[in-house]
């Protein structure tokens, strides 16, 4: 048996929000619409554009850890299915085996130290790829990159704060690597479409602002709806997936959540389980289901019960997908288990991507600061670290 221990009440004080929030994560994640721009704008600055010069690649890389890697997968789904080379995401050391001369590689580190980023850059440099940095300036990133004569593009994220919070600051420059190189339609994922991510991200600052009273706050609502459940993410095409991830890990790193994570139409067999096991409410017949984690003293607390969200995309959502996301709200239903679904909005990948994302880092900061979690420290990461060196992963 679990007590969340949400305290609703702080949401709605922004005096004790601001008290909860000593380093000021709320702020770091209204920042998001200034990273867009800025980091799309030093990068172009930079000359981006010169690595059109030597034709398209077989394949781009995105090297990275924590962060680093949830851009790779939203770079991928920001390319999209069409996109004519295949982009990937790498968290490991070194690179595959198959990267080589035809291909590109963005090695990517908030903080500028990542092990995993700095060696992918040292091998491919290594192999003759096109290589292209993204990162902390004066760092060992931007240091190793001048070494191997690689782009360089400097990421607006600011020194000693979490690399989580820079989301945008890291995946704008891979943005603009990937049209440079001509793979994604310049009407489809163009300087509009990063103007209208920008609005969007300050469209939900308005709006989940501190000031906000809870009923009004998207954010607020989510996180508590999330509260004292496990929420099992499921996200209906290649770019909700990577947001239900972002979503995931942002839970994780400042909330201290958990949540499972799904994509349809693999989860539909994969994960259907969950729904009649023992964290859903009613089994398969019906019946209400034993709870497995009942406290047998005290039966006055609130079990812990599975919450379906579902993120959908109803412009990129293939038929069957759609028909299966409908059967797992009616098959929820049936359980008595709770459902939350979310819709990308916008008419660009990059700006449905903002939509979601910019909303599940306002609810994992709201859902800490509710359950009385500092958001901004992650003891555990700095435990799991591998001493001397640096931390092999990012938060």
């Amino acid at each position: 048996m679990w007590d969340a221990g949400v305290d609703e009440s702080i949401l709605d004080d922004v005096v004790r929000l601001d008290a909860a929030d000593p380093s000021g994560m709320l702020p770091q994640v209204a920042s998001s619409a200034r990273q867009v721009r800025e980091s799309a704008a030093l990068a172009r600055e930079v000359g981006v554009d010169s690595l059109a010069a030597d034709g398209r690649p077989r394949a781009v890389l995105v090297a990275g850890t924590g962060t680093s890697a949830a851009v790779g997968d939203a770079l991928a789904a920001v390319a999209g299915s069409r996109c004519p080379v295949p982009v990937l995401g790498h968290n490991g050391f070194g690179l595959p085996g198959w990267v080589g001369v035809t291909d590109v590689v963005i090695a990517i580190s908030g903080s500028g130290r990542d092990e995993a980023a700095l060696s992918a850059l040292e091998e491919a440099d290594r192999r003759g790829c096109r290589t292209v940095a993204v990162g902390l300036p004066d760092s060992p990133l931007a240091h190793r990159a001048g070494r191997a004569r690689a782009l360089f593009l400097p990421a607006p994220v600011a020194d000693g704060r979490p690399t989580r919070a820079g989301f945008w600051a890291l995946l704008l420059p891979a943005v603009a690597v990937v049209r440079a190189l001509g793979l994604l339609p310049p009407t489809a994922e163009g300087p509009e479409a990063v103007e209208a991510a920008a609005v969007r991200l300050e469209d939900l600052a308005i709006r989940c602002r501190p000031a906000s009273e809870t009923f009004i706050s998207p954010a607020k609502v989510l996180a508590l709806e999330l509260a004292g459940s496990l929420p099992l993410l499921w996200g209906t095409t290649a770019l909700t997936a990577a947001a239900a991830s972002r979503a995931a890990g942002q839970l994780a790193a400042n909330a201290g959540y958990p949540a499972l994570l799904g994509t349809l139409p693999d989860s539909a067999s994969l994960q259907a389980g969950v729904l009649d096991g023992p964290f859903g409410v009613r089994g398969a017949d019906g019946d209400p289901a034993e709870d497995f984690f009942r406290d047998r003293v005290d039966d006055g607390a609130e079990p812990v019960r599975l919450r379906l969200v579902l993120l959908r995309d109803q412009a990129a959502e293939h038929p069957t997908v759609t028909r299966q996301a409908e059967a797992a709200v009616t098959a929820a239903a049936e359980r008595a288990v709770a459902v939350t679904e979310l819709s990308a909005q916008g008419a660009s990948r990059l700006e449905r991507l903002a939509s979601l994302v910019g909303l599940f880092d306002y609810t994992s900061v709201y859902l800490a600061l509710a359950l009385g979690v500092d958001p901004t420290p992650v003891a555990a990461a700095r435990d799991l670290s591998a001493p001397p060196t640096p931390a092999a992963r990012e938060t």
